[in-house]
């Protein structure tokens, strides 16, 4: 149903790119540092919904129609850029819901965290690139195409969650170090500038 030596090459492969720094793992770091590993899974959740549509996409060839139409990915790096820049400026200030106070942590909705975790995925046009560029190679042609993408679909789908999973543990301990030290107002700086990083790599990314 697939070939091994292919998978053992695979692994490895999309485990060093979720690995890599990027705009889901700096979400995560953020989110992670600003409320808690646990309530982060909903992000994690709807980021993983994203890529698993977006390498599904690459593979069924709507990609190739996307690359053909930019405005496509302008829409939704605009919005998803936005989004994050916003709430960067509120934990920035220290203001607003976002921001991390002494009594509560930052109080976000579920379908919210998960929205914003999707359209980060979605609008991220280097995710596309990897995708277009990466999974056909390890597609058998002369094979069933259905059991092929399930495999490398969960490949990457473990993979981004393990990673995401990491960088969320580690901002969370830097969280609390700041926040044991009183230095809330770092942390909400610290907090919000990864947001903004993010949401400059929407607004910059390129294909």
């Amino acid at each position: 149903m697939f070939d091994s030596t292919l998978l053992a090459v695979f692994v490895p492969t999309i485990f060093f790119v979720s690995i890599t720094p990027g705009m889901c793992m700096t979400l995560a770091m953020s989110l992670g540092m600003s409320i808690g590993v646990r309530r982060t899974l909903f992000m994690m959740f709807g980021e993983l919904l994203g890529v698993a549509s977006v390498a599904t996409a690459a593979v069924m060839g709507v990609a190739a129609v996307m690359l053909h139409y930019p405005a496509i990915f302008t829409v939704l790096k605009t919005i998803g850029g936005i989004y994050l820049a916003y709430i960067g400026f509120k934990m920035w200030r220290s203001t607003g819901k976002f921001a991390i106070n002494a009594e509560q942590h930052v109080n976000r909705q579920p379908l919210q965290l998960f929205s914003q975790g999707f359209v980060t995925a979605i609008a991220n046009p280097k995710g596309w690139a990897f995708m277009v560029s990466l999974l056909p190679p390890f597609i058998n042609q002369s094979m069933p195409l259905a059991p092929q993408l399930s495999i490398l679909v969960a490949v990457i789908l473990l993979s981004e969650f393990i990673c995401m999973m990491l960088y969320a543990t580690g901002g969370k301990t830097i969280g609390k170090l700041l926040t044991s030290r009183n230095n809330l107002n770092l942390l909400n700086k610290i907090s919000g500038g990864l947001m903004f990083f993010v949401a400059l790599w929407l607004f910059i990314g390129s294909s």
